[in-house]
């Protein structure tokens, strides 16, 4: 089959997954989806990959549209999505919903498991975060970065450590299993991502692609993308 090729941040990786069946089954092509720090996706477009559809931050696409990179009109908002605290599943569950809470519970971690802070949306907010805290240095040796919130995640279901802690999207929390998602970070330190689909230029496929973009932010799939961590896009 022909393959369409997506290049996501890892944010809408799940609903993505959730939708593929279907749309190939629709379109007749395979469903090609690369997924990753938003940041390593732009320089993966950059690098000349083909890509046909890509879903990053409204910034992002609204840089690469005026760059020529992507098809001015053809953007749709996916939806908001905030970065959360998480932990090991059937662990307890710390309390994160003030500055001072949240920092005690970082503190009392023996890890901290987040994304790529220089590429990654959720990861150099994280990195942010810490600093505004005044722990950064403190905590620097027990903090485990990786190139995306997924394999964060991943990596942090599968130690054997009960008493570590993560922050990434929490799209890339609820699609993990062997973590729980404790609370979006405290209101001074939220982040609420808008993520955007939109057609590349130089996509071999537009129609198919903007098909894909429809279904991703179609009123049916509206309770999915809330189940899977997306708010309404303001």
């Amino acid at each position: 089959m022909t393959p369409l090729h997506l290049m996501s941040g890892g944010a809408a990786q799940g609903l993505v997954r959730q939708l593929q069946a279907g749309f190939e089954a629709s379109s007749g092509l395979t469903l090609n989806g690369v997924f990753g720090a938003v940041g390593a996706m732009k320089q993966r477009l950059e690098g000349g990959a083909p890509c046909d559809v890509l879903i990053l931050t409204q910034s992002l696409i609204d840089s690469l549209v005026k760059s020529g990179q992507v098809r001015a009109g053809t953007d749709r908002k996916v939806g908001t999505v905030k970065t959360g605290v998480a932990v090991k599943a059937a662990t307890s569950w710390p309390t994160v919903d003030t500055a001072d809470s949240l920092r005690e519970a970082l503190r009392q971690a023996t890890a901290i498991y987040f994304p790529d802070p220089q590429l990654a949306t959720a990861g150099i907010h994280f990195i942010k975060v810490l600093n505004e805290l005044g722990i950064a240095s403190e905590l620097s040796e027990r903090l485990r970065p990786y190139p995306n919130g997924a394999t964060a995640m991943k990596a942090m279901a599968d130690c054997d450590d009960p008493k570590v802690i993560g922050c990434t999207q929490v799209t890339e929390i609820l699609i993990t299993d062997g973590v729980d998602l404790v609370a979006d970070l405290p209101h001074i330190f939220e982040l609420a991502t808008v993520y955007t689909a939109a057609v590349c230029t130089a996509s071999q496929h537009p129609e198919a692609a903007a098909q894909l973009i429809d279904l991703l932010i179609s009123p049916a799939h509206a309770s999915l993308r809330q189940q899977g961590g997306f708010l309404p896009a303001l």
